[in-house]
Protein backbone atom coordinates (compact mmCIF):
# COMPACT_ATOMS: atom_id res chain seq x y z
CA UNK A 1 0.00 0.00 0.00
CA UNK A 2 1.41 3.17 -1.17
CA UNK A 3 -0.32 6.80 0.60
CA UNK A 4 0.69 10.15 -0.52
CA UNK A 5 0.82 12.86 2.51
CA UNK A 6 0.46 16.86 1.44
CA UNK A 7 1.28 19.72 3.62
CA UNK A 8 0.02 22.74 2.70
CA UNK A 9 1.39 26.40 3.66
CA UNK A 10 3.52 27.35 6.25
CA UNK A 11 3.71 24.17 7.65
CA UNK A 12 7.37 23.90 6.60
CA UNK A 13 7.18 26.66 9.81
CA UNK A 14 6.20 24.02 12.37
CA UNK A 15 8.44 24.16 15.41
CA UNK A 16 8.78 27.91 15.19
CA UNK A 17 5.32 29.32 13.99
CA UNK A 18 2.51 29.05 17.40
CA UNK A 19 3.94 26.44 19.38
CA UNK A 20 1.05 27.05 21.81
CA UNK A 21 -1.48 26.11 19.11
CA UNK A 22 0.69 23.82 16.59
CA UNK A 23 3.49 22.57 19.00
CA UNK A 24 7.04 22.36 18.96
CA UNK A 25 8.02 19.23 16.91
CA UNK A 26 8.86 20.34 13.12
CA UNK A 27 7.64 19.06 9.85
CA UNK A 28 10.19 16.58 9.22
CA UNK A 29 9.97 15.61 12.89
CA UNK A 30 5.88 14.51 12.36
CA UNK A 31 7.37 13.38 8.90
CA UNK A 32 9.76 11.09 10.39
CA UNK A 33 7.49 9.90 13.22
CA UNK A 34 4.79 8.79 10.48
CA UNK A 35 7.18 7.19 8.50
CA UNK A 36 7.88 4.96 11.65
CA UNK A 37 4.57 4.21 12.06
CA UNK A 38 3.78 3.33 8.21
CA UNK A 39 6.88 1.26 7.97
CA UNK A 40 4.67 -0.88 11.37
CA UNK A 41 1.69 -1.18 9.23
CA UNK A 42 3.92 -2.21 6.12
CA UNK A 43 2.57 0.96 4.26
CA UNK A 44 4.66 2.80 1.98
CA UNK A 45 4.66 7.36 2.21
CA UNK A 46 5.83 9.64 0.17
CA UNK A 47 5.18 12.96 1.44
CA UNK A 48 5.44 16.46 -0.28
CA UNK A 49 5.15 20.27 1.56
CA UNK A 50 4.06 23.23 -0.42
CA UNK A 51 2.78 26.99 0.06
CA UNK A 52 1.42 26.68 -3.68
CA UNK A 53 -2.10 25.66 -4.09
CA UNK A 54 -1.48 25.10 -7.85
CA UNK A 55 1.80 22.17 -6.74
CA UNK A 56 -0.42 20.96 -4.19
CA UNK A 57 -3.58 20.49 -6.69
CA UNK A 58 -0.83 18.78 -9.55
CA UNK A 59 -0.14 16.61 -6.64
CA UNK A 60 -2.82 15.27 -6.31
CA UNK A 61 -3.89 14.91 -9.46
CA UNK A 62 -0.91 12.85 -10.36
CA UNK A 63 -1.78 10.27 -7.53
CA UNK A 64 -4.46 8.25 -9.18
CA UNK A 65 -2.56 4.98 -9.90
CA UNK A 66 0.61 5.68 -8.35
CA UNK A 67 -1.50 5.63 -4.50
CA UNK A 68 -3.90 3.95 -2.53
CA UNK A 69 -4.96 7.18 -0.71
CA UNK A 70 -3.78 10.67 0.38
CA UNK A 71 -3.40 12.05 4.15
CA UNK A 72 -4.03 16.01 3.48
CA UNK A 73 -3.49 18.27 5.91
CA UNK A 74 -4.48 21.50 3.59
CA UNK A 75 -3.89 24.17 6.67
CA UNK A 76 -5.18 27.56 5.35
CA UNK A 77 -6.04 26.38 2.27
CA UNK A 78 -8.69 24.12 4.05
CA UNK A 79 -11.03 27.26 4.35
CA UNK A 80 -10.59 28.75 0.76
CA UNK A 81 -9.70 25.94 -2.12
CA UNK A 82 -12.28 24.89 -3.94
CA UNK A 83 -9.23 23.82 -6.25
CA UNK A 84 -7.97 21.35 -4.12
CA UNK A 85 -12.08 20.49 -2.97
CA UNK A 86 -12.25 19.67 -7.26
CA UNK A 87 -9.11 18.01 -7.77
CA UNK A 88 -9.53 15.48 -4.35
CA UNK A 89 -13.34 14.87 -6.08
CA UNK A 90 -11.43 14.04 -9.31
CA UNK A 91 -9.23 11.48 -8.55
CA UNK A 92 -11.50 9.35 -6.50
CA UNK A 93 -8.80 8.07 -3.82
CA UNK A 94 -9.81 7.85 -0.33
CA UNK A 95 -8.15 11.09 1.76
CA UNK A 96 -8.33 11.78 5.34
CA UNK A 97 -8.09 15.35 6.29
CA UNK A 98 -5.62 16.15 9.25
CA UNK A 99 -4.87 19.05 11.38
CA UNK A 100 -2.64 19.51 14.41
CA UNK A 101 -5.08 21.59 16.26
CA UNK A 102 -9.05 21.64 16.63
CA UNK A 103 -10.39 24.17 13.97
CA UNK A 104 -13.47 23.92 15.49
CA UNK A 105 -12.20 25.64 18.90
CA UNK A 106 -10.59 28.19 16.88
CA UNK A 107 -11.46 31.50 14.66
CA UNK A 108 -15.07 31.41 12.99
CA UNK A 109 -12.95 31.12 9.54
CA UNK A 110 -11.69 28.67 10.74
CA UNK A 111 -14.96 26.23 11.23
CA UNK A 112 -15.78 25.69 7.89
CA UNK A 113 -13.63 23.21 5.64
CA UNK A 114 -14.20 23.20 1.60
CA UNK A 115 -11.96 20.34 1.13
CA UNK A 116 -13.63 17.90 3.77
CA UNK A 117 -16.52 17.10 1.17
CA UNK A 118 -13.95 15.21 -0.91
CA UNK A 119 -12.67 13.36 2.05
CA UNK A 120 -13.98 10.10 4.08
CA UNK A 121 -12.85 11.77 7.25
CA UNK A 122 -10.99 14.07 9.44
CA UNK A 123 -9.18 14.21 12.35
CA UNK A 124 -7.99 17.46 14.31
CA UNK A 125 -7.11 18.59 17.52
CA UNK A 126 -4.18 15.73 18.41
CA UNK A 127 -1.11 17.78 17.16
CA UNK A 128 1.14 15.56 15.82
CA UNK A 129 -0.89 12.75 16.47
CA UNK A 130 -3.09 13.49 14.21
CA UNK A 131 -1.18 12.33 11.29
CA UNK A 132 -0.60 8.82 13.02
CA UNK A 133 -3.80 8.70 13.85
CA UNK A 134 -5.20 9.47 10.21
CA UNK A 135 -3.01 7.33 8.37
CA UNK A 136 -3.88 4.56 10.84
CA UNK A 137 -7.82 5.60 9.30
CA UNK A 138 -6.79 6.03 6.36
CA UNK A 139 -5.19 2.11 6.09
CA UNK A 140 -7.78 0.97 8.06
CA UNK A 141 -10.25 2.19 5.32
CA UNK A 142 -8.37 0.92 2.22
CA UNK A 143 -8.00 -2.24 3.68
CA UNK A 144 -11.82 -2.51 4.48
CA UNK A 145 -12.55 -1.44 0.59
CA UNK A 146 -10.30 -4.28 -0.59
CA UNK A 147 -11.17 -7.15 0.96
CA UNK A 148 -15.25 -5.42 -0.13
CA UNK A 149 -14.21 -5.94 -3.87
CA UNK A 150 -12.72 -9.40 -3.29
Amino acid sequence: MKILVLNGPNLQLLGKREPDIYGELTLDGIMNALRKRAAELDVAIDDFQSNHEGELVSMIGSAMGDYDGILINPAAYTHTSIALLDALKAVDLPAVEIHLSNTARREDFRRESLTAGACIGQVMGFGAGSYILGLQGLVDFIKQSKERNL
